[in-house]
């Protein structure tokens, strides 16, 4: 049976209490993954990597191809062309999505599992968010977004849902749950997603059965006391609870 793992850049923990230094480049991060997500040094946006392709969703909800040298503090990136491929038809709203993919998942006995997936489709609206970059050390991610998030719609749009999937025991690693990026298939439009209603998809979707995760190397991240990041605040910013 083929191994296939995921790769991920420090621990949300680390970001929800204000980490946002590299970590690893982006050049780094595509070498294990053609499909993925995350954020930038300084919280500098929000990434979305698919078809072995990184982009930035700036606070317009526009998108730029990032540069290789281009800073990690957080992500994660996997290789999605082994996986199954599915219809998903009209979904209302986010938690449709949620709960269709969770049902899915389960089918094959992958609660306790990771996932990625990739949905491409025609979503009537979707609604997301993207940060500025904010210099600090030691304030919360809940803080920098609320200086410098900024939220946008788009209507009628062909596009991607990039969706990774953690299960509950791993929650602080990463958020546990569903977390999505949207970007627009002309590669232009794109953000976190806190809300979107789907027409019609098609999914693809790669169970991960192992993880290698990079941590910071440098001293300040042992300054840094991870339990006491909250479960709930990294809910609200990372889950689109707003």
């Amino acid at each position: 049976m083929k191994s296939n793992g995921i790769y991920q850049v420090s621990t949300l923990q680390a970001l929800a209490l204000g980490y946002t230094r590299p970590v690893a480049t982006v050049e780094e991060l595509l070498e294990h993954g053609d499909t993925g997500l995350g954020t930038f040094e300084n919280v500098d946006g929000e990434m979305i990597i698919l078809d072995g392709v990184c982009y930035q969703a700036t606070t317009d909800g526009s998108i730029i191809r990032t540069e290789d040298k281009a800073g990690v503090p957080f992500a994660v990136a996997g290789f999605v062309k082994d996986g199954i491929s599915f219809d998903m038809g009209e979904m209302s709203d986010i938690e449709a999505i949620k709960t269709a993919l969770t049902l899915k998942i389960e089918e094959d006995f992958g609660l306790n599992s990771i996932h990625i997936a990739r949905i491409d489709g025609r979503f009537e609206s979707v609604h997301a968010r993207a940060g500025a970059p904010y210099r600090s050390q030691h304030i919360s991610l809940k803080d920098i977004l609320s200086k410098t998030q900024k939220d946008f719609s788009f209507e009628d749009i062909d596009g991607t849902l990039v969706c990774v999937y953690y299960p509950d025991y791993m929650d602080g690693i990463n958020a546990s749950g569903w977390h999505m990026h949207f970007v627009s298939e002309d590669r232009k439009l794109g953000g976190h997603v806190f809300e979107v209603s789907m027409s019609t998809g098609e999914c693809l979707l790669q169970k991960m059965d192992r993880i290698e995760i990079q941590l910071p190397r440098e001293a300040a991240f042992d300054t840094y006391s991870l339990k006491e990041a909250s479960n709930d605040e990294i809910a609200k910013v990372e889950q689109g609870n707003g």
